[in-house]
């Protein structure tokens, strides 16, 4: 049975079709290119952590990663041209020694060949209607799909993804047809031939409209796509950065955050989100989440524009816009449904990317919950505040209300500042080592705490998820090693062990022009016992199932990411004061085990695994609805876990209280976190944990 993945793939894959590019082709390399060239290629050998050597394995890398980008779902070059390119297969490495670039316009000028020659093609196809009452299907995993022999099966190709696309707008129409019947007795509905051609209207203009964009594009931005081959080849943190990008990438550095207040990166032809702003817009209105593909964009109540196949920059210039406007977006969820979500747009403060705590009793004790974003720094402004001191500060606020247990949350916490984390680690243990930090031919330094004061020495559970990276972890895996907390989460952690830097190209030469910069790949992270955070990541001590079980979604899922090693330990103790750490992990496995709630979430996590392996789709109307309507009564199996929620109270701590009453904005934050806190089953397994966790009676807990 086909699963409901498939439903959602008429926006994603029809789009790729049409692979944005200028159409004027070119036959005179831009100085400028070779001089980028020369460039990278002394930068990535002399400074990349693990330099590879340019040669004919590493140029059959980039011939396969370049052509990718191009044309990933092979709607465009022939069979015949992929023929005439591997000509230079291992000759890509000679090519970058000698700033030769003919590699890269022979396949630039036969791409903006076939798309002229695609122009009419689209048009002549959605000039005729479709015929949706044959059976037929369409693939659309590329790798199972081989390159056209010839324009005919080119023009299969588009036919059927035209098709699809189509058939998706004409279920949409018809749905609201039978909606607006049922709200209305006397109205009449459009007939099927009438809603058909309105659907391959509105595909025709979406085409238009894509193309339109993409012919204002030069081959100077394209360039870019292939010296993003080679960058990447080093491994997947490695990118080159046009202007353009590196403009953007300073700004989300800086913290200026507008519009919805999502994260945002471009996977494919796909508009992904990568992470929601704690007390966004998005945040607030709880429908969008980390793994949507953003399809559509419409402004309020205008027409719809599909993104998908756009740049991510002109994609975001239509999601951004003035605070109090109003943005739908038509997206993906991970299991396969789509949905319209309105977002009203506003500043995203600050304020809520930084530490916060909440209060909450449970068995008759009083737990502190501490959220923690990221591991916030500014290295320009000393006086600003920080990830460390924040979190000693709240730490220090939560002891004032007696409380009796700390759970740190860094569920979607994607790092931050190596510094800080150090510091935030030395808040729970005595001094000693941290992490390792090793340079390419270096011996591994051990980074440590120095400061003997401890802040915290009483329970601590830490709540990690797929999608805790770097920072988090180098912060999760010391508290591990140490024995200072129960990590619980995921069965391992987003699993970034290395350290890029972003390198200003333009410092290695003199010409009036802006190359843009490199983000490289410079250092690796270690664990105290020795072993990479790469890959690896953290292991929990209690592994509960989510979402992410089953998908492909860390480090170890990129083909070139680096592998997993080992330095010698650092020299440190056990902490070693729990009375039951091991019983508690016990119990808390057992509990997970027997939960009705997490059985169901993995049986949803495996559904979704499912659904993202099935990739044929039906391009019959009756069998398209089918799949439909199964995907909607399979996904009523889970509703339980959506409108989950438990018994628990969670309220802000003493200090905050006079704030809440004098910034109501604050005060709807704080009850939206709050809420979400209840309905938190993850929340509630690690209080389950805190308060069964004994100390040993020699220590006791540091008060004021």
């Amino acid at each position: 049975m086909l699963r409901k993945l498939k439903l959602l793939l008429p926006l994603l894959f029809i789009v790729s079709l049409f692979t944005s590019f200028q159409t004027n082709a070119s036959t005179d390399p831009d100085p400028k290119d070779k001089y980028l060239i020369t460039i990278l290629r002394y930068v990535l050998t002399q400074n990349h952590y693990q330099p590879k050597e340019i040669d004919d394995a590493f140029s059959e890398k980039v011939f396969d990663s370049f052509l990718e980008a191009l044309d990933g779902s092979k709607r465009y070059f022939l069979q015949s041209d992929i023929d005439e390119f591997s000509a230079y297969k291992r000759q890509i490495d000679d090519q970058i020694k000698k700033e030769d670039l003919t590699f890269f316009y022979l396949v630039y000028n036969r791409l903006t060949l076939r798309i002229e020659e695609a122009k009419p093609y689209y048009k002549e196809i959605l000039a005729q209607p479709f015929n949706f009452e044959e059976n037929d299907t369409f693939e659309v995993d590329s790798e199972k799909i081989s390159y056209a022999k010839n324009n005919n099966e080119i023009i299969i190709y588009w036919h059927k993804q035209l098709k699809l696309y189509t058939l998706s707008r004409l279920q949409d129409k018809l749905t609201i047809e039978v909606d607006k019947e049922k709200e209305d007795a006397n109205y009449i509905k459009k007939s099927f031939e009438q809603l058909e051609k309105e659907s391959r209207e509105e595909t025709l203009t979406s085409m238009n409209e894509f193309f339109l964009r993409m012919d204002e594009l030069t081959s100077s931005d394209w360039f870019a796509t292939y010296a993003n081959s080679i960058a990447e080849e080093f491994d997947p943190h490695t990118n080159y950065l046009e202007p353009s990008d590196k403009k953007r990438f300073d700004q989300q550095i800086s913290g200026k955050l507008e519009g919805i207040g999502a994260r945002l990166q471009k996977k494919n032809d796909y508009t992904k989100v990568v992470e929601l702003i704690s007390g966004g817009p998005a945040w607030k209105q709880g429908e969008l989440e980390v793994e949507d593909i953003i399809l559509k964009v419409a402004q309020g109540d205008g027409e719809p524009l599909d993104i998908v196949g756009m740049r991510l920059d002109d994609a975001i210039e239509f999601i951004k816009g003035k605070k109090g406007t109003e943005v739908k977006l038509t997206i993906k969820k991970i299991d396969g449904t789509i949905k319209v979500i309105s977002i009203i747009r506003d500043v995203v403060e600050l304020e809520e990317t930084f530490v916060k705590s909440s209060i909450v009793k449970k068995d008759n004790k009083t737990f502190g919950v501490i959220r923690l974003p990221s591991f916030y720094i500014n290295f320009e402004e000393k006086n600003f505040r920080n990830s460390a001191t924040d979190m000693e500060q709240e730490i220090e606020r939560l002891k004032k209300e007696n409380v009796e247990g700390l759970i740190i949350d860094l569920r979607d916490n994607g790092g931050g500042s190596l510094q800080t984390a150090i510091e935030i680690s030395g808040l729970f243990i005595n001094k000693g080592p941290v992490v390792q930090v090793k340079y390419r031919n270096r011996a591994a330094d051990v980074k440590s705490d120095t400061d003997s004061k401890i802040q915290w020495n009483g329970p601590l559970v830490v709540l990690v998820n797929e999608q805790s990276a770097s920072a988090s972890e180098i912060f999760a895996a010391a508290m591990q090693d140490y024995g200072r907390a129960v990590i619980i989460g995921g069965k391992q952690t987003y699993g970034k062990g290395t350290v890029q830097s972003v390198l200003d190209l333009n410092r290695y030469h003199n010409l009036n022009e802006d190359f843009g910069a490199l983000k490289m790949t410079i250092q690796k992270f270690y664990r105290i016992n020795g072993g990479s955070t790469q890959l690896e990541g953290v292991h929990s001590d209690i592994m509960l199932p989510s979402r992410f079980s089953y998908m492909e979604i860390g480090e170890r899922d990129f083909e070139n990411a680096l592998k997993f090693d080992k330095v010698p330990q650092a020299t440190y103790s056990l902490w070693n004061n729990y009375e039951n750490f091991d019983e508690v992990i016990n119990n808390s496995k057992k509990r997970v085990a027997t939960n009705s709630n997490f059985k169901l979430i993995d049986d949803y996590a495996h559904w979704l695994k499912k659904s993202q392996d099935d990739t044929l789709i039906h391009l019959n109307i009756e069998d398209y609805k089918l799949d439909l309507e199964n995907a909607k009564n399979e996904s009523l199996k889970y509703n339980s876990i959506r409108d989950y929620t438990t018994d628990l109270t969670y309220t802000s701590p003493l200090f905050e209280q006079p704030l809440l009453e004098q910034d109501l904005s604050l005060s709807d934050k704080r009850e939206a976190w709050h809420k979400n806190l209840k309905k938190d089953m993850y929340v509630e397994e690690a209080l389950n944990v805190l308060s069964e966790l004994k100390m040993k009676p020699q220590v006791h807990l540091v008060k004021n």
